[in-house]
């Protein structure tokens, strides 16, 4: 019975009328402070600082941007050993969906369609940094929309507003 209503869950999530116009890097930053000494053999390993923010809005008629912004700091001891700071954006068009669907569907399925791009180039970028390659765990968007939605009281410093 689970089966059943998981295969109906994913028919409806595959379904949903949204196109990928676009992806990009609008931004990406990779530091190493502290290189060669944060290479050097038997050095600690790094304590990983991961923030998440997403943000939306509209760019066109029926075109809307999401950017999902990662920010990753390591540190070995006090010593920062890496940050890597990416913006990865993309454009996204919902034929057929009415408006009142848009936000939560660009902030949460087209999040969570572009993050394993944004996660491949953080990877790439430690790994040509000189470090194993950083690779974030799975985000849950939904968990992060609803909580960038909270009533105003409790609604996060660096939330949107509604498009």
């Amino acid at each position: 019975m689970s089966d059943q209503m998981s295969n109906g869950a994913e028919q409806q999530a595959s379904s949903l009328p949204m196109h990928v116009l676009a992806q990009y890097v609008k931004d990406l930053s990779f530091e190493n402070p502290n290189a060669p000494q944060s290479l050097l053999p038997n050095q600690p390993q790094p304590q990983v600082n991961i923030g998440v923010d997403v943000q939306g809005q509209k760019v066109g008629d029926d075109i809307y941007e999401l950017t999902l912004n990662l920010r990753c700091e390591a540190r070995q001891g006090e010593a920062v050993a890496f940050i890597v700071e990416l913006a990865y954006g993309a454009l996204f068009q919902f034929p057929g969906l009415p408006e009142e669907h848009h936000r939560p569907v660009l902030m949460i399925e087209g999040a969570r369609m572009i993050f394993p791009f944004a996660r491949a180039i953080v990877s790439s970028a430690t790994r040509e940094g000189g470090f194993p390659p950083l690779m974030i765990n799975p985000i849950d968007f939904a968990e992060l929309y609803h909580r960038q939605s909270a009533p105003q009281g409790q609604q996060p410093a660096n939330s949107q507003p509604p498009f």
